[in-house]
């Protein structure tokens, strides 16, 4: 096996010059604008581990290394730390089990940001991204780990199947926190790593090293899973989507496109939609205006217009119609931020480009970042100004703008878009829906992941049925809820996180790490990253020790060590409990069943909401809603919840 050169930095030197590019990278950016700051002098650096991105899953795995007594840096493209979790995303938000999780995530996700006041109705759960950005910095300060900020991969050396070295371009994000096209200063920082670990959430390091990957949707046929690839075109609109109506030879309006013509369960190259998990707010002292961009015209949400039209044509009831004009714009209110309605035929991001951005370049990437940013701006304009918009909602957009308290340094704007997946390793498992049910049996487990098949729509096509013309999306589905289809937790193998020992046998990937579209999306949440990295920080020091590649590490002294990390391997039904959150015996208040499902923010939730949030659960809410009024109240919901915590089978007792 190939090693690295074993005359490496002393561990004082190496923390010398960690904490001068540190200061560097990051006082430029407090002192004035990165993109007028001095371009920091090219550096080199000598480390056991190198980790990617200091997301939740690189920080974590940053934190195993440590531990073991080993050197390690991380290198991040942005000036933040925390990714999704830092932007936006809440640590226990996609966590419906929280037993199920082990090691640092177990300790860590229950007490990010819980420090700070919340930014909306004293609702706990809607914690300030702020505190857990700086819960992160405050992680990293404790066990001394170093992060070079505004630095992304540009290439990596490899002899054989080992890589040497990564090379980084300075390139510091935007004012308004968007990756840009072109750095400012190519190859300006190299480290040479015995073990590498890509934490990213585009896998960029990993196609720097030439490792394999998937971007896109398997057939039915490639993995057995039945809804697999292309499928049904959903929430069709009878809208016409042409320039001049009935006239094709005009060409299509933006947002829509033609269909690629592929049969139901078949493979094709676009992924699920992307988006900002964002914050608004109407209150004058802390909003910051949403301006439209630069070039904004409003030919480009004509569709939307047309949507309206409709939408306004077949709703009688004002309720109703302003509860669809919010899937629109601001989108579905997810524990106190936005997130994209998937009921809605457009809501707050593009369709069709998610696939450029996890096939691109850097520069590609850049550019559909800012579309997003761009669109979500030229919607917001949009909407507060076209007369088909009804007047009252108009006017109460408006009035909306970003919450200054989530992202001070970036005008307002999430550091993070939501990138729900881009590539994806083609390792040695691949964890498909088979895995999902719960149907398959693994013998190296990493840890647990438990959640529904969750996918957002990959495109907005159009089409004909008996003549008429309709718009639709498609590509968009929840199975089994947040719980999963089976209720049951399913095993992450080692093998997902570990290349081809061909193409790398020094490199681990926790969060593209190989899966189909339809596993990863299931798979994909943060306290599963999080779970995988610390793991793949395990492995990486294991290989070092061992002087072995990571393909090779002994799996017993493996499973002995992550065991000692206390990480929750094995699940038995017959012996362990869910639990959704660190205190097991608490009651779900009604704040968290209204930041969940309080589309319109009336306080109040319809069923028509209740059933949109709480897949698999429909049945329940006649059972909740005792006056059968076609609302839950705090009231009905507080007696259930008193009920629940009296009747363990309670679920069985109602049902019947």
């Amino acid at each position: 096996m190939n090693t690295t050169n074993p005359n490496h930095f002393s561990s004082k030197r190496f923390r010398n010059i960690c904490a001068g590019l540190l200061t560097l990278t990051v006082f430029t950016w407090l002192a004035v604008p990165a993109i007028s700051a001095p371009v920091p002098a090219p550096s080199s650096l000598e480390v056991d581990v190198c980790i990617y991105t200091a997301t939740p899953s690189g920080i974590v795995a940053a934190i195993a290394v440590k531990r073991e007594g080993r050197s390690v840096v991380i290198v991040e493209p942005g000036r933040w730390v925390g990714g999704m979790l830092g932007a936006g995303l809440k640590p226990l938000q996609d966590c419906p089990n929280y037993a199920a999780t082990g090691g640092l995530t177990h300790e860590l996700i229950p007490k990010l940001g819980k420090g700070a006041t919340p930014l909306e109705n004293g609702n706990p759960r809607n914690l300030n991204p702020t505190a857990i950005r700086e819960d992160f910095r405050e992680l990293l300060k404790t066990h001394d780990i170093p992060v070079v900020f505004q630095h992304r991969v540009a290439s990596c050396q490899k002899s054989d199947n080992r890589i040497l070295t990564a090379t980084f371009d300075y390139a510091p994000f935007d004012s308004l926190g968007c990756p840009v096209a072109e750095p400012e200063a190519t190859d300006n920082l190299q480290v040479t790593a015995k073990m590498f670990i890509d934490a990213s959430y585009e896998g960029d390091l990993m196609a720097a090293a030439g490792v394999s990957f998937r971007v896109g949707r398997e057939s039915t046929e490639a993995f057995g899973e039945a809804l697999a690839g292309v499928r049904e075109p959903m929430e069709k609109a009878p809208i016409d989507p042409f320039v001049e109506p009935g006239n094709p030879e005009s060409g299509l309006l933006p947002h829509a496109e033609n269909d690629h013509g592929k049969p139901i369960g078949s493979a094709d190259t676009y992924t699920q939609a992307y988006n900002y998990r964002y914050y608004t707010t109407s209150d004058p002292d802390l909003r910051i205006a949403l301006t439209p961009p630069d070039n904004y015209d409003p030919q480009e949400f004509e569709l939307v217009g047309r949507y309206i039209e409709h939408l306004t044509s077949q709703t009688t009831s004002e309720v109703n119609l302003r509860k669809q004009m919010v899937g629109i714009f601001p989108g579905w209110k997810n524990s106190g931020e936005w997130n994209y309605q998937r009921s809605s035929l457009f809501s707050l991001a593009p369709l069709g480009i998610s696939q450029r951005y996890a096939m691109g370049d850097h520069s590609e990437k850049a550019e559909v970042w800012k579309a997003h940013q761009n669109y979500l701006r030229g919607l917001h304009h949009f909407m507060s100004t076209d007369p088909r918009v009804p007047e009252s909602y108009r006017n109460e957009v408006a009035e909306l703008g970003l919450d200054k308290r989530a992202h001070p340094g970036t005008e307002g704007w999430p550091h993070q878009l939501y990138i729900r997946v881009a590539r994806r390793l083609n390792g040695r498992y691949t964890i498909s829906a088979e895995d999902v049910y719960n149907r398959t049996e693994i013998n190296d487990p990493i840890g647990l992941a438990q959640y529904g098949i969750d996918t957002y729509p990959s495109r907005r096509i159009w089409g004909r049925t008996n003549g008429n013309t309709w718009v639709g999306i498609e590509g968009k589905m929840f199975i089994g809820g947040s719980k999963g289809p089976t209720n049951v937790p399913y095993p992450i193998p080692y093998r997902a996180i570990t290349p081809q020992k061909k193409e790398a046998e020094n490199l681990l990937v926790p969060v593209c790490f190989s899966a189909t579209h339809l596993g990863y999306a299931s798979a994909r949440m943060e306290p599963a990253f999080m779970i995988c990295g610390e793991s793949a920080g395990i492995a990486a020091t294991q290989a070092i020790r061992e002087n072995f590649a990571v393909q090779d590490i002994t799996p017993s002294v493996f499973q002995k060590a992550l065991l000692e990390a206390k990480q929750k391997l094995f699940w038995d039904p017959e012996v362990d409990k869910p639990t959704r959150s660190a205190s097991p015996g608490q009651q779900f208040p009604y704040s968290k069943l209204l930041s969940e499902c309080d589309r319109d923010n009336n306080q109040l939730v319809t069923e028509e909401e209740w059933n949109t949030s709480k897949a698999g659960w429909e049945w329940l809410f006649a059972k909740i809603d005792t006056n059968q009024d076609g609302v839950v109240n705090s009231v009905e919901y507080e007696a259930f919840q008193k009920y629940k915590a009296t009747h363990s089978d309670w679920a069985v007792r109602i049902k019947n």
